[in-house]
């Protein structure tokens, strides 16, 4: 079997895709800014302001995933936190691309995580990935960023991938975590007028995608990583409610309040794009959780 190369491996979708590339035979090597050769994933150093790398991890990889990056909604969006968010997606590409030019090996596939916040806010139109990016917000920008970093691998010619991922779903941190935290005591917010739509994907099948994309050889460019269902905010905290067997209070949560409250960062909640999944279908992707109601009810009735 296969040697992958994670970057950002102990992350929410690294985590399990380390799982389940491991049981699949293959073996599952991380960069890491803390060396642990003995650790169950050995983890090889790499530093991205120093722009240092363990040649050692790049050489031994048949494959390499980057899942690198600061997140998204962790702190508010100043200055110096964009110029982060930014840089810790840019920098670790580069950082892995002069790996390669100066070693000279050449994995059979580069596989790159994005997102789907290069769409926008696109309101009721369902967008594909020749869509284009959106006209307007730092969500579009970094975005564009990032994709613009993946592109010189395809120069190295290395089967380059990258897989633009929507809302991931998982019963272990993450967006869903925040989301059920009030259900509990009968209230189930949507933000703003819940009309945005949110693009969702189960946790199992974006770790999927990504197996998809070390195995398929004809895979090439840019995909979706969202369920085929995307659902309205409002839809999707209804549907948490009755997963969770509550009953909830589904109420709004004001756009001026979240903007006092979050300033800019407001845009990952109140914004939303369709995003069709179509081209990762064609290419023979089968979705274990296709609809949100069984996605949950694998989540949170666990």
């Amino acid at each position: 079997m296969a040697t992958i190369l994670i970057a950002g491996g102990t992350g929410l979708i690294g985590t399990r895709l380390s799982e389940l590339l491991s049981i699949e035979g293959h073996q599952v090597i991380l960069l890491s800014r803390t060396q642990d050769l003995n650790a169950s994933y050995p983890a090889y150093e790499w530093n991205l302001h120093d722009q240092v790398i363990s040649k050692k991890a790049v050489l031994q990889s048949d494959y390499i995933i980057n899942l690198a990056g600061a997140g998204i909604a962790d702190k508010p969006w100043t200055d110096g936190r964009k110029k982060i968010i930014i840089e810790s997606r840019t920098k670790s590409n580069e950082l892995l691309l002069k790996a390669l030019q100066s070693t000279g090996h050449r994995p059979k596939a580069y596989i790159a995580s994005t997102a789907i916040g290069i769409y926008g806010d696109r309101g009721e139109t369902l967008v594909n990935e020749d869509s284009g990016p959106g006209s307007k917000g730092f969500l579009v920008e970094s975005c564009q960023a990032w994709e613009k970093s993946v592109l010189p691998f395809e120069s190295l010619e290395i089967r380059t991938v990258a897989i633009r991922v929507g809302l991931v779903l998982s019963g272990k941190g993450g967006a869903l975590s925040k989301m059920t935290m009030s259900v509990p005591m009968g209230l189930a917010p949507y933000f703003g007028s819940g009309k945005q739509w949110y693009s969702w994907i189960h946790i199992d099948d974006i770790c999927r995608m990504f197996i998809h994309a070390i195995e398929d050889e004809e895979m090439r460019g840019f995909y979706n990583g969202v369920a085929p269902s995307p659902v309205r905010n409002k839809t999707m905290m209804k549907s948490i409610a009755k997963v969770m067997n509550k009953k909830a209070m589904v109420i709004p949560t004001p756009s001026f309040a979240l903007r006092i409250a979050m300033g800019e960062l407001a845009d990952v909640v109140l914004t939303g794009a369709k995003v069709s999944a179509e081209k990762i279908e064609q290419k023979g992707f089968q979705f274990l959780y296709p609809q949100l109601e069984d996605a949950l009810k694998h989540l949170l009735k666990k």
